[in-house]
Order: structure tokens, then C-alpha cells, then sequence
């Protein structure tokens, strides 16, 4: 009985908060410490923007199996976003110096990751998990350039993150 109620405890927690933005909603601008293949810099959502639209997903801590195969499914896709006119920036907790390897090995250079190490782009996305809110919930939002949530997608299962926000991406240019 004891490791029902640990295992059901567990499950509880990792549930994400579903109180993500809406379409429609202004996505909060941020800046954060970022990194693509390994070189720093200072990501700006506005200014990302300025280019086209923007991928931003959240996820729970890198080197992790799910954020791995997610880090890998938005690599393998980043031709397609960039044909699409758009740009993708993933966001968790981890600190700079662990996004610096996870930008070359799982992402592989491919997009950048940022450090939202206090919590805050998280939290005025609503992309944390319920009851740790010290990680994020795996949650893809697609920005239009207005700066506006033009599709939001929260599953822990990282399998349709990339086709979900692909989609989204491609119906902007319709």
C-alpha cells in the first residue's frame, strides 16, 4: 500500500499545472543567459521575433530520457522550422555550464537553450510542474511574430512537441 500511495504521489507532482497561455495571450517577452553549441550569449525573445516566429518550449532538466529525445526530435527538425521562417529556444532550470554540454550533445548545435535558473520565464508562461515548481512542465509554445501565443501544447510525453509546433509554424504562413 505504501508504494501505491509513493508511486500515486509521484505521478500527482509530475503532472503539469495545464494552466499554460492561451492562443492569444501576449507571451511575456524575457531575456536569458543562453548558449548554442556551447558559446554563450544573451537570448532576447523580442528580438527573435524581429526574424519570425518562436518555438519556446520548456522542459523539466537536461540529460534526462524525455528532454534527450526532445532536444534530439527539435534538432532533427530544425531544417523544416528554418524553412518556415521560425526559430526554436528551449528553457529549464539548469545552469549555464550544464546547457553549454546539453546545447552540443543533445541539441546538437543546432538551436540554443537558456537558463531560467530563477524560475521566472517559466512561471509567466505557466510551464511549471504542479507541486515541484522548481522544474518546468514540458510545454511548447509557438509566438507569432505580433508576439502573441499562437499555439500552446502541454504533454509530458515529448513525442509530439515537434510535430504539434511544426504544424502551428506552418499554418502562420497560410
Amino acid at each position: 500500500m505504501k508504494k501505491f500511495v509513493v508511486c500515486a504521489a509521484l505521478l500527482l507532482a509530475a503532472t503539469p499545472a495545464f494552466a499554460t497561455l492561451k492562443v492569444g495571450d501576449k507571451a511575456p517577452d524575457f531575456s536569458a543567459p543562453a548558449t548554442l553549441g556551447g558559446k554563450e550569449f544573451t537570448f532576447h525573445l523580442a528580438d527573435a521575433l524581429k526574424k519570425g516566429p518562436v518555438v519556446v518550449y520548456f522542459y523539466p532538466a537536461a540529460f534526462t530520457e524525455g528532454c534527450t529525445v526532445e532536444a534530439h526530435d527539435f534538432a532533427a527538425a530544425m531544417p523544416q522550422y528554418q524553412a518556415l521562417g521560425a526559430s526554436v529556444i528551449g528553457v529549464s532550470h539548469d545552469d549555464i555550464a550544464t546547457l553549454n554540454k546539453f546545447s552540443v550533445s543533445e541539441c546538437q548545435s543546432k538551436f540554443p537553450v537558456a537558463a531560467d535558473q530563477d524560475r521566472h520565464i517559466m512561471k509567466s508562461y505557466d510551464a511549471t510542474i504542479s507541486m515541484l515548481l522548481s522544474y518546468a512542465a514540458r510545454t511548447s509554445y509557438v509566438v507569432g511574430q505580433d508576439g502573441r501565443i499562437a499555439f500552446a501544447y502541454s504533454d509530458l510525453d515529448p513525442e509530439g512537441h515537434v510535430s504539434k509546433t511544426l504544424k502551428a509554424v506552418a499554418s502562420l504562413k497560410r
